[in-house]
């Protein structure tokens, strides 16, 4: 049997060498590549001997779902799928001084509540800080055990003694594994620590919550490997100048993707928020022009937000296009397909575009209430308040239906919209004290609406 090669790995970056050398190629970190002993020839060697038989089963095995735990905060919950299941994984990231650390410490406070014991492990702050943010949000009884660490094996053997049913880690981040040469927060210490803690985590059937670190992009620090490794993870997500906060749901091996939850940051921490769009729209005044109500679709529920926009003449030679929570990409393709397909023209014109509220949307349903706020910014022209639109706008012009229509009519209707423009084509939707306008393409609906095309 041939000799494995060592390999080495970059502890910054996690790019793999062939050997050793002093600065890595890929990211230029000096020192910071180390060898990794193959399976092989390290401790947990296989050495020739036979493994235990894994019993199989057959996809028609009928198994009882996981039971769960509901924490009370239902918005949580939602986002879970339910609740928290034994045995998960799950990876928070969020920005800094987002409120990532007050809604897990009000979701312990809760779980230890209902009965599940509970293990708060702050990296980052002493025990005392935690207690003081405990009694500012009124939790100060809550039978949270807490434990102010970074030494992950200590943390491991206190775990195995006390066996409790949750552990938070806040956050991965700042674990240090005493087997990995390298500092807390490299590629190697978050890939190390994450995978003893999801293994201990299944082993235990303990739930255990990790709260990670992004990037400037707004991805969760180091390897994407930890996403793959853990059960579900979710981003908290808002921007510092707006009270909402919303929790999102990129992966759930245990509920929908996508969902989310929406809170309200308060002077005794985050408060749910049981109807987002009202909220959203809470502060939407006398109509005015660019401004557009989009029903679309987060998850499973249907939520209406306002959708701005501001055209002006710019003095540059190169027009601003600035864009909030929506992507610039889909908005330089909708300005190209109005220019190509309707004869209107953005050139000379600054092109700002906000979804108010904080929220991020990313379907592509808001193609035609993002066309309808830019044509009513720039012709100056409001659109009726009782109106939601919604539909996707292909490179051709044309519109296209787009899912569950009904519950965003709904949604709209139950929140006192009469009027929704909508793309033809669908399945002939109707809802009662709802009337619909269906338009085939961008110029009709460009003619019909604005008396241009």
């Amino acid at each position: 049997m041939a000799k494995k090669s060592p390999s080495f790995t970059c502890s910054e970056c996690g790019a793999v060498h062939t050997r050793w050398s002093g600065r890595c190629d890929a990211c230029g970190a000096w020192n910071t590549i180390v060898e990794e002993r193959p399976l092989t020839e390290g401790a947990g060697a296989l050495g020739g001997k036979r493994g235990a038989h894994v019993p199989l089963t057959d996809l028609a095995s009928e198994e009882a779902p996981p039971p769960r735990t509901c924490s009370g905060l239902e918005e949580l919950d939602r986002v879970l799928g339910g609740g928290l299941v034994p045995a998960s994984a799950i990876l928070v990231g969020g920005d800094p001084g987002i409120g990532k650390s007050t809604l897990l410490l009000q979701a312990a406070a809760r779980f230890a509540e209902a009965g599940l014991s509970t293990v708060y492990v702050s990296g980052e702050e002493a025990s005392a800080q935690v207690r003081m943010r405990a009694q500012r949000l009124g939790l100060g009884k809550a039978p949270v055990r807490l434990a102010a660490e970074t030494n992950l094996r200590d943390i491991l053997s206190t775990l195995e003694a006390e066996r409790p049913g949750l552990v938070i880690i806040d956050s991965i981040q700042t674990m240090w594994v005493d087997t990995v040469e390298s500092a807390p927060g490299s590629v190697s210490q978050v890939r190390a620590a994450a995978h003893e803690l999801v293994t201990f985590a299944k082993r235990r059937g303990c739930s255990v919550i990790l709260v990670g670190h992004v990037t400037k992009e707004g991805q969760i620090a180091g390897p994407r490997v930890v996403e793959h490794m853990v059960d579900c993870v979710l981003y908290f997500e808002g921007e510092r100048g707006h009270q909402f906060r919303i929790l999102r749901a990129v992966k759930n091996r245990f509920g929908p993707a996508a969902e989310i939850g929406v809170f309200e940051m308060t002077g005794g921490g985050l408060a749910q928020v049981t109807n987002p769009s009202a909220l959203f729209l809470s502060e939407r005044g006398q109509p005015a022009a660019g401004s557009v109500v989009f029903a679309g679709i987060e998850g499973t529920r249907p939520v209406l937000v306002e959708i701005q926009a501001l055209v002006a003449p710019t003095p540059q030679a190169q027009p601003r296009r600035s864009v909030v929570g929506w992507d610039g990409q889909r908005l330089a393709m909708i300005l190209a397909v109005l220019e190509a397909r309707c004869g209107i023209l953005f050139a000379g014109l600054d092109v700002y575009l906000n979804v108010a509220g904080g929220l991020k949307i990313s379907e592509p349903a808001a193609d035609l209430a993002v066309a309808a706020a830019l044509l009513s910014a720039r012709e100056d022209a409001p659109l009726p308040p009782e109106t939601v639109i919604f539909g996707e706008i292909s490179l051709s012009g044309a519109l296209r239906p787009v899912g569950q229509m009904e519950n965003r009519l709904k949604e709209a209707q139950k929140l006192g919209f009469t009027t929704a423009i909508v793309p033809a084509g669908g399945k002939g939707v109707s809802v009662a004290g709802m009337a619909t306008t269906e338009m085939s393409d961008l110029a009709a609906f460009v003619g019909e609406t604005f008396g241009a095309g």
